[in-house]
């Protein structure tokens, strides 16, 4: 795990599997969490190098300290990766290793991220998705809503989530499949068979990340591309432990290194498209919205 973790915030509600996760119906801000002495933890470096930029470094200064904005697209830029993978099992337990099948079980139709978030999202994708009646899209992790511009043109875009009546819901799908990648790592679909495979805000839930990331590769085609975008939220109980303590640099050279170590990608790289109000003084501490993240990597010609 990171060198420097981030502490963590009392107060949380703990939430039960068995029910259906009603206690946490959205996203929570990630900073508040149990204990963590409630954790089986694992406290190695991803990389001495790493201190510096970590959002960690700043903790325990002063509030505008705090409050300053990290120039986090710049940590993948010629990143040396450890010669081996750094996690190790503990890294991946979650608060609450009750079954994902369950909590997920009633519909959520709701948004994890807030409006600003979600527009830089939709943005990006606009910007850097390849669009056509030949393009497939396959939306990992997916819902009710994938956050694709309402003219966005495939001629498929393929869902896999967790709840069927969210999937079936969702306008942009042209087909869907209900799995838990927890469970089963292995994608449903053809090797080489999309152009582009998407993650919003789930990237934190998953515990078998490098199984996965091998399936993202074996499904795209070469110079295929796959982003995963996430936040500062989540559901706190079912979030990896490696994620709850650390804060959102960590994270980008957390998902960096799952492209790394799947193999077969190039160099991983990361966009902040965090609306603008998001760098203002004093913005984290007033909650003045949700920053936004995309790590991604292309496939190897």
């Amino acid at each position: 795990m990171l060198s420097t973790l981030l502490k963590r915030q009392p107060g949380i509600v703990r939430a039960k599997a068995s029910r259906g996760g009603d206690a946490f119906a959205r996203a929570q801000r990630c900073s508040s969490l149990p204990s963590s002495s409630e954790f089986e933890l694992s406290r190695r470096t991803l990389s001495k190098g790493l201190i510096a930029a970590s959002a960690s470094a700043v903790l325990g200064r002063t509030v505008a300290a705090q409050a300053a904005r990290i120039d986090v697209e710049q940590l993948l830029e010629g990143y040396q990766f450890p010669d081996e993978f750094p996690f190790r099992a503990q890294d991946f337990q979650r608060f609450d290793e009750g079954s994902d099948s369950a909590f997920y079980s009633s519909p959520r139709f709701v948004t994890h991220i807030d409006d600003g978030a979600i527009n830089a999202l939709t943005r990006f994708y606009e910007a850097n998705l390849p669009q056509g009646p030949d393009v497939a899209v396959l939306d990992i992790c997916s819902s009710w809503i994938s956050h694709l511009p309402k003219d966005y043109s495939a001629g498929r875009v393929a869902g896999l989530g967790m709840n069927d009546e969210e999937l079936r819901a969702n306008p942009q799908l042209t087909d869907y499949v209900v799995q838990d990648l927890n469970e089963k790592p292995r994608l449903p679909y053809e090797a080489e068979s999309f152009d582009a495979v998407l993650n919003a805000v789930s990237v934190d839930y998953m515990t078998k990340p490098l199984e996965l990331f091998q399936e993202i590769h074996r499904v795209l085609k070469p110079g295929g591309v796959a982003m995963m975008s996430f936040s500062n939220r989540c559901f706190p109980t079912k979030a990896i432990s490696v994620w709850t303590q650390t804060g959102d640099p960590d994270h980008v050279l957390i998902v960096g290194s799952y492209f790394h170590y799947a193999g077969g990608f190039e160099h991983p790289k990361c966009k902040d498209i965090s609306p603008s109000n998001w760098s203002l003084p004093f913005a984290k501490v007033l909650g003045s919205g949700d920053p936004m993240y995309v790590v991604y990597g292309k496939k190897e010609a």
